[in-house]
Formats: structure tokens, C-alpha cells, sequence
């Protein structure tokens, strides 16, 4: 789902990609062909196909592909609803998504504590995790735009952050492997290399299960999507084609 998340999605991003827009939309029974941009004075939805490929909401205005539409009096306060609204959901969908970013450190944290790291790799891996979740929250902070989190932006990030947190963690584990290898603790050497070797596959799934804790934030916000998704019922454009902004339960 694109629509809702305002950059909820970017949450997911960091290393573990738990919450994807297909789960938002599977809790909240929603989606969306467009992507949204929100600006000071009008609301932006735009997709590749099929026509029409942008909408442009603004205080109860509306035009496709660049022609305004003639509206009736209840279709412009419902647009005009429907775009208040959705500018209110917006602080909350950062609100989740910055509690998401929090989850995802903590429990980086957690397992890093458990790894068994030595007291340099501990300190290096809290730096430098502090600054990939400063520089994600930022972004969230500062985006206005599902654009912003779509495709290989997004990837390129969660690929960044991975680059800077797994080598510390994997090349602290195969130190310690080397070293109990040279002192004769053969098992032990291989219990760590195993560990090193397996570290992206094992902490994935535990990862995306610390952030499960993560869905009731999302759940409350399934009601506002919803209404959403009511207020645009039965607004066409001017080739008589529903809006489509926001379907739920594939309505």
C-alpha cells in the first residue's frame, strides 16, 4: 500500500524490512495505486497508469492529468474533508514511524547483547547505529512524499545500513573464532564461524517478530484510512472515472 504509510514504510527499512506496505495493507484491508505527495497548498496523487495519472487535490478543488473538474457542492466538502483529514493522519503515520525506528534499535541492541561482542565492536555498533537511526528519523521527518521511499531509494538505504552494522558484528564473531581456533577450542571456533556465517538469515526473523510490537500502532490508524476511503466514494473526474484514491476490502 502506498497511499497510507506516508513514509511508515520507511520504518521497515531499517535492516529488517518487517512492516512492508503489504502488511499495512493486509491489518488494515487497504490499498492504493498512487503514490501521495503532500504539499502546503494541495495534495498530489500520481501513478504510471492507467489514466488518470495524477490527481490534484486542493481545499475541495480537483483536477486530472492537468483539467480541472467540475464538481457539485457534496463532492467538494467531501474532498475538502478527505484532504484535512488525510493531512492529519500524516503526523501520526510519523509518529509510527518513528516508533518503529525506535523498536528496530532497541532490538538491534538486545541482540547485539547477546552475540557475545567484545567491548570495541559493542561501542562501534552503538555509534554507528545511532547515526543511521538520527539520519532515518530525519528523513522522516523531512519527507513529504511516498516517492521518497519507493524502489531503489529505499533499498539503497536499508543496503547502507545493513553495509554498516553486519560487517562489525560478523568480523568481531570471526575474531573470536580465530582466536579459539588458535587456542584449540575447535567447536567453539566453529559455534562462532557458524554464528558469523549465519547472522543476516538468523537475526532477520527476529527482528521482524521484536517489531510485530509495532502493529497496534498501526492498527489505530486503520479507522482514519477507512474514513478515508468513504469520503471519496462516488467523486468522479471529468471522463466520469472514480477517484480510486484508497480502496478497502478491494471496494
Amino acid at each position: 500500500m502506498r497511499l497510507v504509510p506516508l513514509l511508515l514504510v520507511s520504518a521497515a527499512w531499517l535492516l529488517a524490512t518487517p512492516l512492508h506496505a503489504r502488511q499495512l495493507a493486509t491489518r488494515c484491508h487497504a490499498n492504493s495505486s498512487f503514490d501521495l505527495t503532500v504539499q502546503p497548498d494541495r495534495l498530489v496523487f500520481d501513478r504510471p497508469s492507467p489514466a488518470p495519472r495524477q490527481l490534484v487535490l486542493s481545499h475541495g478543488s480537483l483536477m486530472a492529468d492537468g483539467v480541472p473538474v467540475r464538481l457539485n457542492a457534496e463532492d467538494e466538502d467531501r474532498l475538502a474533508l478527505f484532504e484535512r483529514e488525510l493531512r492529519a493522519l500524516v503526523p501520526k503515520a510519523r509518529a509510527v514511524a518513528r516508533r518503529g525506528v525506535d523498536i528496530a534499535v532497541q532490538a538491534l541492541h538486545q541482540e547485539a547483547a547477546g552475540m557475545g561482542l567484545g567491548a570495541a565492536a559493542r561501542s562501534e555498533l552503538d555509534q554507528r547505529l545511532a547515526a543511521d537511526a538520527a539520519e532515518l528519523r530525519q528523513r522522516i521527518a523531512a519527507s513529504q512524499s511516498t516517492h521518497d521511499w519507493q524502489g531503489d531509494a529505499a533499498r539503497q538505504l536499508g543496503n547502507r545500513m545493513a553495509a554498516d552494522l553486519t560487517p562489525i558484528v560478523a568480523g568481531d564473531l570471526g575474531q573470536q573464532a580465530l582466536q579459539a581456533a588458535m587456542s584449540g577450542d575447535l567447536d567453539t571456533a566453529a559455534r562462532l564461524r557458524d554464528r558469523a556465517a549465519d547472522l543476516a538469515t538468523a537475526l532477520r526473523p527476529r527482528l521482524e517478530r521484536r517489531m510485530q510490537a509495532l502493529a497496534p500502532a498501526v492498527d489505530a490508524l486503520c479507522p482514519s484510512i477507512h474514513r478515508l476511503a468513504e469520503l471519496q466514494q462516488g467523486v468522479r473526474d471529468a471522463a466520469g472515472r472514480p477517484l480510486d484514491l484508497l480502496s478497502v476490502d478491494g471496494r
